[in-house]
């Protein structure tokens, strides 16, 4: 029966039976033709002007699979009278599209024409707010939200949550959720993910206990472990992880595929490849995304040909591979100096599975190219490129060039840098250290002195340890610790002991005294030497740090691991450092 032949039936409006079938009829519609017949009916009718039409009918065409924004706006204009429903929907519709903006212009409209807001309309321009990155307007919401007295929906008080955390205003965040009368795991989770997000980590790892604690009426559930287990790999929280695993496992999710695939990542990101592959092998249908981070987890702890025959392994099981894949295959081969590997595996990406590289797969490439010392050719690949590189490529080369020496190309490297307006101090410091290497004492007072100009300074660090499931977290001459006392006078036993072995702090970049002491305090130091204080003798150390790791926390990461029989894990923000008997997996490239 086509829409003609059904409108024939409602042509008397006063029966309801029939008036009832037509709602039914609006809302399983699923032609456009047929609502552009059902739209004809209802003006000829005037039955657009009645609630109980026009807003099943608003609905259906501004939301998908039917949505169509433009005619939407000019069924709302044919409507005399619109309620708060019609502009929820119209609100809704357009925080759902590219451009959200215009879902908070909607409700300012609704204010002007005096329809008083419900907290369903707050709710919706809030979320257009956070798609649109409209902080004012969101404040402004909120000041509303009190005024008209919504403080005790919990679903609008939490997408005001995710509105502060997206706005990077985790305080404010956490203040509408200390202020809730009541808190399901939604809000919960929002807060876990706030932050997540805004750099506060352990806190993230404490919601999940403060849950559990049975205190607040909500249990973690899938998202929250979600949540959590990715907070557990930034951290490197091995224990925490471990934990969180058993949790899954007893409430039965973990016949959920991406809690596997995230079982496998956070594994991964611990450095614990034997319990990740574990994970990885029971998983009974992998996708791409479980490929993808058990590849992953072999490239950024330095196992390159594992990486690339779980590449086989997958193509043989019939799973494409992604963008995502081949970065990670890519960088698999850079870290484990895979030359030729790596080549191949960039062409075939393109030819045999038409992947069109991007700025990350470029930048593997010139990783792997500069750690052989082809820094010339890796240049040439990027003036090659035929994507914009971006200043994380150029400081790959930048690295590059430092560990072979070469002045020339470190030079123009600062200068695309500089262009891009995105040098930062730690580009100045490798080309400091460079004309140092290379005896330029000119050069170092004058990049000394524009440093000092321009008002660079190098950023803090941070380091993490976990210690019977408790993060320690370590900065930069730290005073902080509970036990900071005892970490100092182990690290001076520490350093007198690997000096025996012939441990000599770096001191390139200002060769001073001065220089020395404050090496000796560096976060990764700190928390390694809190790790030998807290553990037993033997015990395998994990340090999260979210800096690259400098030349000398690397030297004596790695004298510290044959001195004291210590296995010592260092994940910083470009890959894994296993240091084994004095020696690194990096090779001391990195």
């Amino acid at each position: 029966m086509n829409a003609q032949t059904t409108l024939s039936r409602f042509t008397s409006p006063s029966n309801q039976t029939h008036l009832q079938s037509l709602i039914s009829f609006i809302k399983s519609t699923t032609q456009t033709f047929q609502l552009l017949q059902i739209h004809a009916y209802l003006l000829r009718t005037s039955l657009i002007q009645q609630t109980t039409f026009s807003v099943p009918f608003l609905n259906r065409i501004s939301l998908p699979p039917l949505q169509n924004l433009n005619y939407s706006l000019k069924v709302f204009t044919q409507i005399s009278r619109p309620n708060v429903t019609h502009y929820n929907t119209m609100i809704r519709a357009y925080a759902m599209t590219i451009h959200p903006e215009r879902g908070f212009y909607v409700y300012r409209d609704m204010m002007r024409h005096d329809v008083r807001p419900n907290p369903q309309s707050c709710s919706f321009v809030v979320k257009s707010c956070i798609r649109g990155c409209l902080f004012l307007g969101g404040v402004q919401i909120h000041d509303r939200v009190f005024r008209d007295g919504h403080c005790s929906d919990t679903l609008l008080l939490t997408t005001l949550m995710e509105f502060y955390s997206v706005s990077g205003k985790c305080e404010d965040a956490c203040k509408v959720f200390d202020e809730m009368p009541m808190r399901d795991t939604v809000a919960w989770n929002v807060l876990v993910s706030c932050y997540t997000r805004n750099g506060r980590t352990r806190d993230a790892l404490g919601v999940f206990d403060a849950m559990r604690s049975g205190e607040h009426g909500c249990d973690p559930d899938d998202v929250t472990c979600l949540l959590v287990l990715q907070a557990c790999s930034n951290l490197c929280a091995f224990e925490f992880g471990e934990r969180v695993h058993q949790y899954i496992k007893v409430h039965g999710y973990i016949h959920a595929l991406n809690i596997c695939n995230a079982l496998v990542a956070m594994y991964s990101k611990c450095g614990q490849l034997d319990k990740a592959y574990e994970v990885f092998q029971k998983i009974p249908n992998k996708d791409v995304v479980s490929w993808t981070a058990m590849i992953s987890g072999f490239a950024s702890n330095g196992y390159g040909r594992e990486a690339i025959n779980g590449f086989r392994q997958m193509k043989t099981m019939g799973v494409s591979p992604d963008e995502q894949t081949f970065t990670a295959l890519l960088s698999g081969c850079s870290h484990a100096g895979l030359l030729d590997e790596g080549r191949l595996i960039f062409d075939k990406m393109q030819t045999e599975f038409g992947v069109v590289p991007n700025v990350h797969h470029y930048g593997c490439v010139v990783d792997l190219m500069g750690r052989v010392g082809l820094v010339e050719d890796a240049y040439d690949v990027i003036m090659s490129m035929k994507c914009k590189p971006d200043a994380t490529i150029w400081r790959t080369l930048l690295g590059a060039c430092k560990v072979h020496g070469n002045l020339t190309l470190g030079e123009r490297v600062i200068e695309h840098l500089i262009e891009l307006k995105a040098q930062e101090a730690g580009d100045y410091i490798l080309l400091l250290n460079m004309y140092l290497s290379a005896g330029h004492w000119e050069k170092v007072i004058e990049v000394r002195k524009l440093m000092k100009e321009k008002g660079i300074q190098t950023t803090p660090s941070a380091s993490t340890i976990e210690l019977k499931g408790e993060i320690h977290e370590f900065k930069v001459d730290d005073t902080s610790h509970s036990r900071i006392n005892e970490v100092y006078e182990m690290l001076d036993e520490i350093e007198k002991q690997l000096k025996i072995g012939g441990y000599d702090a770096e001191l390139n970049d200002v060769g001073s005294k001065d220089k020395e002491t404050r090496l000796s305090y560096h976060s990764e130091k700190l928390a390694m030497a809190f790790g030998v204080l807290a553990t037993p003798p033997g015990t395998k150390l994990r340090v999260a740090k979210d800096l690259r790791i400098c030349t000398d926390c690397h030297n004596f990461a790695k004298m510290l691991s044959g001195v004291y029989n210590r296995e010592v894990i260092i994940r910083d923000r470009t890959r894994f450092h296993h240091f084994r008997d004095g020696r690194c997996s990096c090779n001391d490239f990195w």
